[in-house]
C-alpha cells in the first residue's frame, strides 16, 4: 500500500506540471478540440461535435504514460 501512495503522489505532480505547462503556452500551442480531423456540423440550432483527432492523441499519450509506468515498475 505504500506504493500505491507514491505512484498517487507522482502522478498528481505529473498533471500539475502538466496543467502548468498548459496554462504558460495556451496562446502557443493548438488545444484540444481544435486540432484538424475533429468534426464539427451545425445546422439549424443543433450543433453536433466530434473531437477525433483529439480523442486519437489523447488515446496515444495516455497508452505511453502507462507503458512508461508499467516499464518503470
Amino acid at each position: 500500500m505504500a506504493n500505491l501512495g507514491k505512484v498517487m503522489m507522482l502522478l498528481g505532480g505529473i498533471v500539475f506540471l502538466l496543467g502548468l505547462l498548459f496554462f504558460i503556452l495556451k496562446d502557443k500551442t493548438p488545444s484540444f478540440g481544435n486540432l484538424p480531423g475533429d468534426f464539427s456540423f451545425q445546422s439549424g440550432h443543433t450543433k453536433i461535435y466530434f473531437p477525433m483527432m483529439s480523442s486519437i492523441l489523447l488515446s496515444i499519450l495516455l497508452s505511453l504514460f502507462f507503458w512508461l509506468i508499467n516499464k518503470w515498475k
